[in-house]
């Protein structure tokens, strides 16, 4: 396993086509109007996780085509923030995808703890760690502290993955789950404009 940090792009063709790509950002806060984006994250699966940072800008055609890829499943969790950062700075829609936080919702109704955390200590017997979640991520130079938490990231993703789908076809929510999945961009695009906290649906 190794951590590859890039400045503004990924290289050209480091993942397989059509590989699933596990995704997760790093910003200065939870509001993607406000807080910049910062650091994404991405692996293939394989052992190497890549970290790509914006010191000048967010053009990185490389990233950007990898992302928008629709043969190219990508894993999240919590895939409705990440998508709406990515789609506020490097525009693009980075679907198809599976979100992790929204399976283990349908799946582990046994609980209400579905953080990275919880899961990955329950599917996986891994303990995480998340001590570097607040840390300033805009900083001139990243710790390997802070380079080995996000990679962590999405280091877990696509082994949870083949659990969670496996569970979502025992417990027949498979449907349900991809219905969710393929309207996340829409409730990303919902939240960049304005409505975070409004259910659209409600009578009142």
């Amino acid at each position: 396993m190794t951590i590859h940090l890039h400045e503004g792009d990924l290289p050209a063709d480091i993942f397989a086509p059509g590989a699933a790509l596990a995704v997760d950002t790093e910003t200065l806060g939870l509001n993607p109007l406000r807080d910049r984006l910062c650091l994404l994250q991405i692996a293939d699966g394989r052992g190497d996780e890549h970290l790509v940072r914006f010191p000048a800008g967010y053009d990185a055609p490389n990233l950007q085509a990898v992302l928008a890829d629709p043969a190219r499943l990508k894993l999240y969790h919590f895939a409705r923030f990440d998508v709406a950062v990515i789609a506020h700075y490097l525009h693009v829609t980075a679907a198809p995808l599976f979100c992790t936080k929204v399976a283990s919702r349908l799946v582990r109704t046994y609980t209400d703890r579905h953080g990275l955390k919880d899961l990955v200590r329950e599917l996986l017997a891994v303990d995480i760690s998340k001590a570097q979640q607040s840390s300033d991520w805009a900083a001139e130079t990243l710790s390997e502290a802070q380079k080995d938490y996000a990679a962590s990231d999405v280091r877990y993703l696509h082994r949870m993955h083949a659990i969670l789908v496996e569970r979502l076809a025992r417990d027949g929510r498979t449907e349900v789950a991809q219905a969710m999945f393929d309207f996340l961009p829409w409730r990303a695009r919902l939240d960049l404009m304005g409505w975070p906290d409004t259910d659209l649906f409600a009578h009142a």
